[in-house]
């Protein structure tokens, strides 16, 4: 007789990985989240599929407070990616609608934070292929507002300024926000008439088979070496290493980005980070590229400080930024 199945990979416990290949998700009623649930009643939000052939969705968020109307200025489009490793994570986990309520009512924006099929049952590139189905679908709703006026009541009307679309990503959010980037190019005119005009890493998860001097150095709180090294396993393609393109965009197997054209940049992250050595290189690399790429540093930080308490003081500063952000790459 065989023994039984026994756990080879263990995320938190939010994610078990089985040695005979299944895999169990804790329920997100059952898993003890460290921020409570918050809602200061300024936005309104609302969950859409954008992609129903594997049924997956979106959660939109609209501050309270806009009024449509001929006189009134059109509400730019934020999109949200967040974090987890490619392996955990959704838009209903408390810290993602948290901060996307903040970025609602402190950017005057509509959010869209979609969900994205997950590792180990999707393995990369799954997630980016999500993150571009979900501006196809935007790219759609625009179409239709434009035509027949069948598309969704929040986002036709007037209501939209589909030509100043963002796309902000948490960790491996930031990773996805690259590559979509990549993918989408400048002006982004696959996707039209929705103009993506800049993208935000926020502690982007990138990786490599050579360690950096943060990753050898003090764990933080909810991050440590092991875990990095987990989430890889676990969303690469079987057999790859962490210099895969999809991890290391500047590893011996990627390709050259000096040709690519790129929309604006802003890089964020905080300076007690693991993931902090990868978020500098990255943005030194695209700067000597002449790309137009901006780096914000907010000492002492670890890892999610902007995403996990979104109305602490410096995560104010940090919306602020990106704010300016949004002003300074508007047309």
């Amino acid at each position: 007789m065989g023994s039984l199945p026994h756990i080879v990979e263990d995320c938190m416990g939010v994610l078990q990985v089985f040695s005979d290949g299944s895999v169990h998700r804790c329920p997100v009623k059952d898993i003890n989240f460290p921020f409570p649930v918050v809602n200061d009643n300024s936005v309104s939000f609302k969950d859409v599929v954008f992609d129903k052939k594997l049924n997956i969705s979106l959660r939109l968020y609209k501050p309270k407070s806009y009024v449509s109307g001929p006189s009134m200025a059109k509400l730019p489009v934020v999109f949200f990616f967040h974090g987890g490793g490619f392996c955990l994570g959704s838009r209903v986990w408390p810290n993602c609608h948290n901060f996307c309520i903040r970025l609602a009512s402190g950017l005057d924006a509509l959010v869209a934070a979609p969900d994205y099929r997950l590792a180990p049952e999707h393995k990369l590139p799954a997630a980016v292929e999500d993150a571009v189905s979900a501006v196809e679908w935007l790219q759609r709703e625009a179409l239709m507002s434009e035509g027949s006026g069948d598309g969704d009541a929040w986002i036709g009307g007037n209501m939209v300024d589909f030509d100043r679309v963002y796309v902000v990503g948490d960790s491996s959010g930031g990773n996805i926000a690259h590559h979509m980037a990549v993918q989408l190019g400048v002006g982004s005119v696959k996707v039209a008439p929705v103009r993506v005009r800049g993208y935000v890493l926020s502690a982007p998860f990138f990786g490599g088979v050579e360690r950096t001097k943060s990753e050898e150095g003090p764990s933080e709180t909810y991050l440590n070496l092991e875990i990095l090294d987990r989430f890889w396993r676990l969303s690469l393609p079987k057999g790859e290493t962490r210099d895969h393109p999809m991890a290391n965009p500047f590893g011996p197997n990627s390709p050259s980005l000096e040709k690519v054209d790129l929309d604006p940049i802003l890089v964020i992250v905080g300076g007690n980070e693991m993931l902090k050595d990868r978020a500098e290189i990255y943005w030194r690399r695209l700067k000597e590229l002449g790309k137009k790429i901006e780096y914000v540093e907010f000492d002492g930080q670890q890892h999610g400080f902007f995403t996990n308490d979104p109305y602490s003081e410096l995560a104010n500063e940090a919306l602020q930024s990106i704010k300016r952000f949004m002003i300074e790459n508007s047309n």
